[in-house]
């Protein structure tokens, strides 16, 4: 479902599991030896969904390793995202000519826990959401999502913390967001789209190179 929300240029590989058939090369397998086993795994399927994706653009099979605060280091030439949650992984690449940075999340299309709305939303996102037509999607579950896709696009460009507090997110039920930035930084917004299906949300934002100087 997430290549349904992505404009032409990129290319994309999603498995619904958390254990796809990969052995992970051993700089990799070093990330997360401390790791849970649960951890783990999602960990592996996410390389899984890069190398298949990149494979799409011509990369031989390589490790992806880490950058800061556990970001994914995509070969010379090329920008992506990854994504897990329970039974879903995905992940999004493009070349780095084109496209400037991606963030994709996805989550499981259920209520947030008590709380955390409030801990990750300004007041202003809480009144927008409770206007929305309820059923279809967990918009409150929706808003996290694009939050995370916003701290992934943002990270690789600004190489600073986002607090989700420092984001203001406008969903739309027609499957489009805006997000503006309470921060200065290297853009002052993001543009993406978002889609509800089989039990779960997916948010998807992706800066080309020609908009970046235009900070959207």
């Amino acid at each position: 479902m997430i290549d349904q929300i992505l404009p032409a240029g990129l290319t994309a590989w999603a498995e619904r599991r958390d254990d796809a058939p990969v052995e992970l090369y051993p700089e990799e397998a070093a990330l997360v030896a401390r790791a849970v086993e649960k951890r783990r795994r999602e960990f592996a399927t996410g390389r899984w969904c890069a190398r298949k994706a990149l494979a799409q653009l011509g990369v031989p099979p390589a490790p992806v390793l880490q950058g800061e605060r556990g970001s994914p280091r995509w070969p010379a030439g090329f920008v992506g995202s990854i994504t897990h949650c329970p039974g879903y992984a995905a992940a999004v690449v493009g070349r780095s000519a084109l496209i400037k940075t991606i963030g994709v999340d996805a989550e499981p299309d259920e209520a947030l826990p008590e709380g955390v709305l409030d801990a990750i939303s300004l007041p202003g996102e809480r009144d927008r959401i409770a206007e929305l037509k309820p059923g279809g999607v967990s918009w409150d579950r929706l808003l996290f999502c694009v939050k995370e896709a916003v701290y992934k696009a943002w990270f690789p460009l600004a190489q600073r913390w986002l607090d989700f507090t420092e984001a203001d997110a406008v969903l739309r039920p027609d499957g489009t967001f805006t997000v503006r930035l309470l921060v200065d930084g290297p853009v002052s917004g993001f543009e993406g789209r978002w889609r509800a299906e089989s039990n779960l949300v997916v948010a998807a934002i992706v800066l080309r190179s020609a908009d970046a100087g235009s900070g959207r």
